[in-house]
């Protein structure tokens, strides 16, 4: 498929104050809605590419890409065999960008993620360190079962994640552009396990579950997977063109009222809040924080964009709620007794806004 290339505007941020609440074009310049147009057709380019080799799960897809175009950090949770790895391999492949695997055990070290200085001989005779990057430095970083590794390890992943450098003996490196880092988790096998603490849970955009295949999606893995070899995936996409149009979501406009919403649910998270509804406080221990309504609003700009719109959406900021609100809203005892998970509690706090 041949996608038109198109010029990028500046990087001026646009507001979405006094924009009425339309997908009109007009709040975009003309080179950013030509942009926008030619990411809906990369995105349906790279959605088919991926469908060579994952069938199914198109939600699990969707909120990647939204993950890659905002900037953010994805944390897949779902049980073996649900071709998570293949999928984020192939998403590298895809838009052409080093990948690099990390299996988390319990005997890893900070260094085996970041690197490490090592003494080498030079021509002259002397020695000296040289540093070597560890398989952090990739544009995109599986961290297998994250859970696996202590505290002490899973802390090394945070200054990359957040900063997007490394620091090793006082030295900072900085990592290639894009960078995006996927973590996995088996939300079964708890043994033997290290449960991410609420600060690291907190610098991933989304918790995207990967659910089991339909009847009929397992029937295609069956015919479809045990023949000939993985067909080869094209690439549609360049580490340079991501970042255009990562630039791109960030400039899609906001109208005042999606600003609104978005704050008003995620302060209805918090038990003890005046904007919370009384049931909060019985089932929830803890709410979410600003970030979470920066990862919302950033979310509804991708989803817009990918999808052609021109403006962020209150149907954006719904598809995204769930993502990014699971893993920030900790439920209590009571509420787990009662089986109202957190995906319960901001399912039950979108319709009840829907009501209002």
């Amino acid at each position: 498929m041949d996608i038109p290339t198109t010029a990028f505007g500046d990087e001026t941020e646009i507001s979405g104050d006094n924009s009425p609440p339309t997908l009109s074009a007009d709040a975009l310049p003309a080179d950013d809605v030509a942009a926008v147009d030619q990411l809906r057709l990369v995105y349906q380019e790279f959605k088919n590419e991926i469908g060579k080799v994952i069938i199914g799960q198109e939600e699990v897809i969707e909120r990647l890409a939204i993950c890659l175009f905002s900037r953010g950090h994805a944390l897949l949770m779902g049980v073996p065999g649900l071709a998570k790895t293949l999928l984020v391999s192939s998403v590298a492949e895809t838009m052409d960008l080093s990948f690099n695997r990390i299996q988390f055990t319990p005997d890893l070290m900070p260094a085996d993620i970041t690197g490490t200085d090592i003494i080498q001989e030079t021509g002259a005779g002397h020695r000296e360190f040289e540093f070597i990057k560890g398989p952090v430095f990739a544009n995109l970083v599986l961290a297998d079962e994250i859970n696996r590794a202590p505290a002490k390890t899973q802390s090394a992943m945070l200054e990359a994640m957040q900063e997007n450098m490394v620091t090793v003996l006082g030295k900072t490196y900085p990592l290639d552009k894009p960078f995006f880092v996927l973590a996995t988790q088996n939300p079964i096998e708890q043994e033997g396990t290290y449960p991410l603490p609420e600060a690291q849970l907190d610098r991933f955009m989304f918790l995207i579950e990967v659910e089991y295949p339909s009847h009929e999606e397992e029937l295609r893995i069956a015919r479809e997977t045990t023949g000939t070899s993985k067909p080869k995936l094209n690439h549609i996409l360049s580490g340079e063109r991501v970042q255009e149009y990562q630039d791109l979501v960030r400039r899609i406009p906001v109208p005042d009222h999606i600003y609104d919403y978005a704050v008003e649910l995620v302060r209805k998270t918090r038990p003890g809040s005046q904007a919370a509804p009384e049931w909060i406080s019985e089932y929830v221990g803890w709410g979410a924080g600003p970030r979470a309504v920066q990862y919302l609003i950033l979310g509804a700009k991708a989803r817009a964009a990918l999808s052609g719109s021109y403006m962020a959406r209150l149907e954006d900021i719904e598809a995204v709620a769930s993502p990014v609100l699971n893993h920030r809203v900790l439920t209590n005892f009571a509420a787990e007794s009662q089986g109202m998970t957190s995906s319960k509690v901001v399912s039950k706090l979108i319709e009840e806004m829907k009501e209002a």
